[in-house]
C-alpha cells in the first residue's frame, strides 16, 4: 500500500544529502542501534558539517565495515533522544526483512544536496 500523497512542496522540505560514515559503534544496551557520526560536508562550503545519527542497522551491518561508505542521509527530521544518543536525522534503508543502505552509484562530495 502507497503512502499518502504529498505536494511537491512538502517533498523539497526535505533536505536530503550525501553523508560520508566518519565513525560506526554499537551504543551500549541497544540490541540495534549503531552510533554514527557523519561528514555532511564542510559548512564554508554549503555543508552541514558532522552530525551524530543512531540507526537502527546492527542486525545487519559491523560497525568497522560502515567507515567510509557514503549514505544518503535526511538532515532535517526533528532530533530525538535513542538510548542516550541525540539522533539528527536519519539515514535512509530499504526493506521489510533487511535493511539496504541508500548510496550513490559513485562517489559524492559529503554534504551533496540529493534532488
Amino acid at each position: 500500500m502507497a503512502a499518502e500523497e504529498i505536494s511537491i512542496d512538502q517533498f523539497g522540505a526535505l533536505d536530503i544529502r550525501i553523508a560520508t560514515v566518519k565513525e560506526a559503534a554499537s551504543i551500549e544496551g541497544a540490541d540495534r542501534l549503531l552510533r554514527l557520526v557523519l561528514d555532511v560536508g564542510d559548512p564554508e562550503q554549503g555543508g552541514l558539517g558532522e552530525r551524530i545519527v543512531a540507526s537502527g542497522i546492527k542486525q545487519w551491518y559491523a560497525p568497522e565495515d560502515l567507515v567510509g561508505k557514503q549514505v544518503v542521509y535526511l538532515a532535517n527530521l526533528a532530533p530525538r533522544m535513542l538510548r542516550g544518543v541525540e539522533s539528527q536525522g536519519m539515514i535512509l534503508a530499504g526493506g521489510e526483512e533487511t535493511a539496504v543502505l541508500l548510496r550513490p552509484a559513485s562517489d559524492m562530495p559529503a554534504g551533496t544536496v540529493v534532488h
